[in-house]
């Protein structure tokens, strides 16, 4: 068969004789447009021009990157659909001059009682806060606490353009006035302002973030190749590929409205470096494979490239598909979360078959010293164990899927364990900061609920009605008297429980129902308790659209890949039950081991989504190869081949991909702890357990009709 170009010199790599474009090895088959174009990064000039290409795109890419936090919206308002009731009255008090302010609750405490001392330093100090930047009406305090040992001052700062990077700076220069001169006396800042504050810092690690997950691929892809130079190519190429991603992040969040936060910023970086890696693993080992058998590393490439990609593009479209599809969540920051992190995957794989290949062939077999694929030697055959383990597997395929899939089964009873409505925002911290330590001061000695309120806002005329209705419901301590502005009143209620609480959340639920049942009032109960309950529920409607909607989207892309109707059925009722035993594994862990009070309430749709997307991945590498062996050894012998074949590279894969979202846990957030390490486990679980050994058994055990209605693949 023919060249595809001119020999030697073409922009593709050059074809191979008697092998067709999916590597299945018809002879006299010539290649397609699409893979011939597929082959361009393994060209003599092509490789060139890919680098050239990257060059030209990383050096905008690498400027805007850096400014991805500038659009970012980090409160929680801004996270709610324009549908929640608590959104409504951010824009309805906007009237009275409160939609934009956050209470920072400033502490003082001696155990040996205030003295006079204390309260002149803390009025001096309340004076001094109102010269504080963006700090908005009377400064409110100090007052003293019943037991005489606390003084309490409530300061409102408006949060601005800034969001919670300018309430983290105005809280810092409040610490600075009251730390001063102290005498002994302890400060903190807690409530709302001084949540963000602590919470804008923790994200501040990010930075950190991505040197922990860089590191943690290039030991692994050390240990894997034993070679100092593929690891440096595949940072260079994860690293492209994450700039040119959140330059594109950038521009639709600063453009198109898409609604990002420091939470999918970290995200970001994990995904890309674990996904991007497993596909450089996958093109390393094809390639390795390869360059044992043809002397030229273009030719190598070319056929590595057109063997490996369609696994790789199906992996990537699998993820992908699966991130979008939170475009139809409710909250905005899970919405916005899908697409961004589906262009960092989507990025990824095109640099894993574009810029990789081409760094590859440019170094050519030195890119593997020391220890360097001759031409002529026996490929590697994935190690004995993989063998073994298959042999194994083949004596009992039945009873081994059966039993695998039981204690499966008993692993995820403990997710009826898992408390996912929300954390208490002194449960969202893996240490102790500073608003949690002045949370615990506040409970001891003062009113839980003070400083914080409920804001109602309905209309003028049923003003007397409505705060009656409100002062009657359980939980609500204090009433304000009505501030009217033109039409609208504006009333805030104390609450007795902890304003971030599950209590309080019930107390939101029963003021609303009160004060709706108010004829013609209109009334809407807002607050930050309201927008922690409309988190909650909206959480809560995402799981029961999104999750069955993820399965019906993968199964259908593996039933196109695979063309079957058994394979995709088998291959997600064994990625779901992984997720199953993943989230019981992770809520025993969370309550037993790390004494986590609970979850974020998106947590289990974000822990889905990623185990299954990400798990299905490993299926499809191993069943692609499956489905390419058996046209010559048939299925059941395809299948024990396949998993002496892919065994190290899926396992090193896997490693890569849970090291970095185990990364996650160097952020002090419990939400990071709790997604880094569910996703891991399940990750690990899926490489080790499922695709090793439920999916091999099943394969063996079902043998040809896998592929039904295809009589053979």
């Amino acid at each position: 068969m023919k060249g595809t170009g001119v020999k030697g010199s073409d922009l593709r790599g050059s074809d191979l004789k008697g092998s067709d474009v999916n590597g299945s090895g018809a002879k006299g088959s010539g290649p397609s447009r699409a893979a011939a174009w597929l082959t361009v990064p393994a060209g003599r000039r092509g490789k060139w021009v890919v680098l050239a290409l990257w060059a030209l795109l990383l050096i905008p890419a690498l400027l805007l990157a850096g400014r991805l936090g500038e659009a970012e919206q980090n409160d929680n308002a801004a996270w709610l659909p324009s549908g929640a009731e608590s959104t409504a009255v951010v824009q309805r008090a906007a009237a009275f001059g409160a939609a934009d302010t956050v209470p920072a609750i400033v502490l003082y405490d001696r155990p040996t009682g205030i003295t006079a001392s204390d309260l002149t330093k803390a009025q001096a100090d309340a004076a001094a806060f109102g010269s504080v930047e963006a700090v908005v009406g009377a400064v409110q305090g100090p007052v003293a606490s019943p037991d005489g040992n606390a003084l309490q001052t409530v300061v409102q700062l408006r949060k601005g353009k800034d969001g919670w990077e300018g309430l983290g700076h105005r809280v810092d220069a409040l610490t600075a006035i009251g730390a001063a001169h102290a005498d002994g006396l302890g400060f903190h800042v807690t409530g709302p302002a001084g949540y963000a504050s602590d919470s804008i810092k923790a994200f501040g690690a990010g930075g950190s973030l991505t040197t922990i997950t860089a590191i943690v691929v290039v030991v692994i892809l050390l240990l894997t190749y034993r070679s100092p130079w593929l690891p440096l190519l595949s940072l260079v190429t994860v690293g492209g590929a994450l700039a040119v991603a959140e330059a594109a992040v950038f521009l639709l969040a600063r453009y198109a409205g898409l609604v990002v936060n420091k939470q999918t910023g970290f995200i970001l970086v994990v995904l890309v470096f674990g996904a991007a890696t497993d596909y450089a693993l996958l093109l390393i080992a094809r390639y390795r494979e390869e360059l044992a058998v043809h002397q030229d590393p273009h030719e190598a490439m070319a056929r590595a490239l057109r063997r490996c990609a369609p696994a790789i593009t199906a992996s990537a479209a699998t993820v992908a598909a699966g991130l979008l599809l939170l475009v139809l969540a409710e909250l905005n920051s899970t919405r916005g979360m899908g697409p961004a992190c589906a262009i960092g995957v989507l990025v990824g794989w095109l640099a894993m078959l574009t810029l990789m290949p081409a760094l590859l062939v440019a170094c050519g077999r030195r890119a593997f010293w020391p220890r360097r694929p001759e031409f002529g030697a026996a490929a590697p055959d994935g190690g004995r164990i993989w063998t073994r383990l298959g042999d194994a597997i083949a004596r009992r395929p039945r009873t081994v899927w059966i039993g695998t899939a039981l204690a499966l089964g008993a692993l995820a009873l403990g997710s009826f364990s898992l408390r996912a409505d929300g954390l208490a925002d002194t449960e969202q911290f893996t240490g102790h900061p500073q608003t949690a330590v002045g949370k615990q001061i506040q409970s001891a000695h003062f009113p839980a609920g003070a400083g914080d309120p409920l804001y109602v806002v309905a209309g003028a005329d049923a003003a007397e009605p409505v705060r009656a209705a409100l002062a009657g419901v359980p939980g609500v301590r204090a009433v304000s008297p009505p501030l009217p502005a033109g039409s609208q009143i504006l009333l805030s209620a104390e609450l007795s429980a902890d304003p971030s609480s599950r209590d309080a959340m019930h107390t939101v639920a029963l003021a609303r129902t009160a004060v709706h049942a108010v004829p013609g009032a209109d009334a809407l109960v807002g607050g930050t308790t309201a927008i922690a309950l409309d988190t909650r529920d909206a959480a809560a409607h995402d799981d029961a659209l999104i999750i069955p909607v993820v399965l019906l989207t993968v199964l259908l892309i593996l039933a196109v890949l695979l063309r079957s109707a058994v394979a995709p059925l088998l291959l997600i009722g064994t990625v779901v039950l992984s997720f199953g035993a993943a989230l019981g594994v992770s809520a025993l862990v969370f309550h037993h081991l790390f004494h986590f009070a609970g979850t974020d309430a998106s947590f289990p749709l974000l822990a889905f989504v990623f185990l299954v997307a990400l798990g299905v991945d490993y299926n499809i590498f191993l069943v692609t190869r499956i489905r390419e062996d058996a046209r010559t050894l048939g299925t059941r012998r395809a299948a024990r081949t396949a998993l002496t074949a892919t065994g190290g590279v899926i396992t090193s894969a896997g490693l890569v991909l849970a090291g970095t979202f185990a990364a996650m846990a160097t952020l002090p957030l419990v939400f990071a702890a709790e997604l880094g390490f569910a996703v891991a486990f399940g990750v690990l679980l899926d490489t080790l357990i499922v695709r090793s050994v439920l999916v091999t058994a099943l394969t063996l055990d079902t043998g040809p009709r896998l592929w039904w209605p295809a009589r053979h693949p």
